[in-house]
């Protein structure tokens, strides 16, 4: 299928960028943070969490607790049914330069599930728990980095899903009175 110029620029720049982060990936060092990052991200650091927060806080935790898994759960259908709505092949395999510096948990790209969960979850504890943005601010922009520094996703899958998780978030803040990011 034919794209415009604009389009081909776009996707060109996309995937560009995406070499040259996962360029990184060749130092052991940073491959080896990132991979503890992502692995992190695919849910054991959300689950210790959000035990913490009820075992800290009691009702309170699991209150925050229960509406991190409740939007977490709509996250997950929604990512998974864009991935097998746009089908786009992850950059390693889609250029031979870029290295898969772990395996994948799906086949597709779009969006990073791992971006959109870790930016949902984020919103929703800050509402809850607003002294957690130290810790967790600087965790999500790692996991949103590794997924590209690895070579699973393209910035633009980290991008939307940053926007769609916190569309997710703010909808799920706006449907639980008496929980706002604005409070």
């Amino acid at each position: 299928m034919p794209t415009s110029p604009p389009l081909d620029a776009i996707r060109s720049r996309d995937a560009g960028w995406c070499l040259r982060a996962n360029q990184w990936g060749k130092w052991s060092s940073v491959r080896g943070f990132f991979r503890v990052v992502s692995r992190l991200g695919d849910g054991l650091f959300w689950y210790l969490l959000m035990a913490a927060m009820v075992l800290l806080d009691g009702m309170a935790g699991v209150a925050a607790s229960a509406h991190m898994a409740l939007t977490g759960a709509i996250a997950l259908t929604l990512y998974k049914w864009l991935k097998r709505w746009t089908r786009r092949p992850r950059p390693f395999a889609s250029d031979v330069r870029i290295q898969a510096w772990i395996a994948p948990l799906d086949e597709f790209s779009f969006p990073s599930g791992h971006t959109l969960h870790a930016v949902a979850f984020t919103l929703v504890a800050l509402a809850h728990y607003p002294l957690l943005a130290p810790l967790l601010l600087p965790f999500t922009a790692c996991v949103a980095a590794s997924r590209v520094i690895l070579g699973l996703h393209y910035p633009s899958d980290v991008l939307a899903a940053m926007g769609i998780g916190s569309l997710l978030a703010a909808l799920s803040l706006w449907l639980v009175p008496g929980v706002s990011l604005l409070a």
